[in-house]
């Protein structure tokens, strides 16, 4: 059967996109409570700070890792299009972790519970529109 391999391949690239996501959510975490903490930014505010720097982080592990058989592509065009594959997955994303934190008490005072909502969200969108449309699977 041709279809199990590429199921198999698919699967095996999610697990690593998976994991990479987890180093972003990382990033997306220290920064989220460096600017609730240090910079003094609301909730709403620090979650659209850090998205940057996760989708940063994301890219070069993605980049290294999860896709670095994909065709070449200048660093600055795909960094370029991953940040718009994820502007639009920033709507799941952050939506969610909006809504999450704006209104349950527990999330509110432990933003990453939202954070952990809104990335679990947009997770399947983002890899599926990354894999097609950035890395060229």
């Amino acid at each position: 059967m041709k279809a199990a391999p590429e199921w198999h391949a698919t699967a095996r690239q999610f697990f690593k996109f998976g994991m990479i996501g987890f180093a972003g959510f990382i990033v997306d975490t220290a920064m989220l409570y460096f600017a609730i903490d240090i910079l003094g930014f609301s909730r709403i505010g620090a979650g659209l700070f850090s998205f940057p720097f996760a989708v940063t982080a994301t890219w070069i592990g993605n980049r290294l890792f999860t896709f670095r058989d994909a065709a070449p592509m200048a660093p600055a065009k795909q960094l370029a299009k991953f940040a718009a594959v994820c502007a639009v997955g920033l709507i799941f994303n952050r939506g969610t972790y909006s809504i999450v934190v704006s209104t349950v008490p527990f999330a509110y005072a432990h933003p990453v519970v939202a954070l952990l909502a809104g990335t679990s969200v947009s997770m399947f969108f983002n890899f599926f529109a990354a894999r097609r449309h950035v890395f060229g699977a």
